[in-house]
């Protein structure tokens, strides 16, 4: 394997990079404290083409690998994770699932809307008493001929209240378990269908998250994604991309984290040298870049794999795995570094800290992640 960039994927890389500069990191503040979604970026990563990036170019997307799309990423959550989470969830669990297992119909009819922002997407997986346990779907779609009727509610779901076309994943045929659930498309507007209040949240503040209920909706057959019964797996080979877009995001907000810290470290004086200089300070920056650079090779693999046609379950599992344990961990060192103004919300890094937390979470909280190494690892 070789992780030297190509020009393009470096000119990728550096236009992330300047637009979380120059367009995400103004406000990122306010926007955090106001809980406030940010539209007016997301409008612009679309004229990017950062929503639809792996996105055959016949349906509007930038047909990259997913290496770049993982460049995209980490740059996108050094500065704004509440705007880097819409380009993972809009790339890697709707537009994916779309293209990889949707009717031509389906792809003509929704991913260049999707790929060049027009709209934006929601995935519906987590329900109040089953997490992101697919097997336990409470929410039903009944089959009546040429439609399903949708009842149940969805929690925790991104762009929840923004998004205009939802994938929502419902139990049809109780009496087969996980075989009798399906996947389907869900438009905005659609009737019987209600957007709940929006989650106050301890980080990803900017993130539109709500819970979402269906009362006797209309789905026509065509919404069905795949044959009747795919949803489980559907569900499962979809998240197991998603996976390398959180472990990318939390790879971005622990070295956001650490670029602050040794900025700080480098001009705060404390005992007549600047902090960098005493051994304390200067070992955690060296656990932070060695504990970051680990994390960066981990998701560059998984997304290798993902290009290369090889499986990367496990190796997307281990990187959104030790990756979000990094986040957590260096976002703590970042704060301690920066002492008493770590604390306050100018300096950034109490706001990464938060935002970390949440990457050990969703898709698959840390747990989750152990279940699918050791099954991974223990077969056969």
């Amino acid at each position: 394997m070789d992780f030297t960039l190509s020009e393009e994927q470096l000119m990728i890389q550096q236009a992330a990079r300047d637009f979380a500069q120059n367009e995400l990191l103004p406000e990122v503040i306010e926007r955090d404290d106001a809980q406030r979604f940010p539209s007016e970026q997301v409008a612009k990563m679309g004229e990017l083409g950062f929503l639809g990036m792996m996105v055959d170019p016949k349906y509007g997307g930038s047909g990259l690998d997913t290496l770049s799309y993982v460049l995209v990423m980490e740059e996108l959550s050094k500065v704004d994770a509440s705007a880097s989470v819409v380009v993972s969830v809009n790339n890697s669990l709707v537009c994916y699932g779309l293209e990889a297992y949707g009717t031509e119909e389906q792809k003509q009819k929704y991913l260049p809307r999707l790929a060049t922002g027009e709209t934006i997407g929601a995935f519906c997986l987590s329900e109040p008493e089953a997490g992101s346990d697919a097997t336990s779907q409470k929410t039903t779609a009944i089959d009546k001929g040429d439609h399903y009727i949708l009842n149940g509610t969805k929690n925790w779901i991104t762009n929840g209240s923004t998004a205009g076309i939802y994938l929502v994943i419902a139990q049809t045929h109780v009496d087969k378990g996980h075989k009798g659930i399906n996947a389907l498309i869900v438009e905005k507007g659609a009737k019987g269908f209600e957007i709940g209040p929006k989650e106050n949240k301890l980080g990803i503040r900017g993130s539109d998250t709500h819970s979402l209920n269906f009362n006797d909706v209309k789905v026509p057959k065509e919404n069905r994604i795949g044959e009747d019964g795919f949803g489980f797996k559907f569900a499962m080979k979809t998240l197991a991309g998603g996976r390398i877009g959180i472990a990318a995001q939390a790879l971005g907000i622990a070295a956001g984290a650490y670029e602050l810290a040794k900025k700080y470290a480098k001009e705060r004086k404390a005992f007549g040298t600047e902090i960098a200089n005493h051994q304390a300070i200067a070992f955690k920056l060296a656990d932070m870049h060695t504990q970051i650079e680990a994390a960066r090779h981990l998701v560059y693999k998984a997304a290798w794999d993902k290009d290369n046609g090889s499986d990367y379950d496990l190796s997307g599992a281990m990187a959104k795995l030790y990756a979000s344990q990094v986040a957590m961990e260096t976002t703590i060192e970042a704060v301690q570094i920066h002492g008493g103004n770590g604390y306050v919300k100018d300096y950034h890094v109490e706001r990464l800290m938060r935002d970390a937390k949440i990457t050990q979470i969703y898709e698959g909280t840390s747990e989750i992640q152990k279940i699918v190494i050791s099954r991974n690892i223990l077969k056969g």
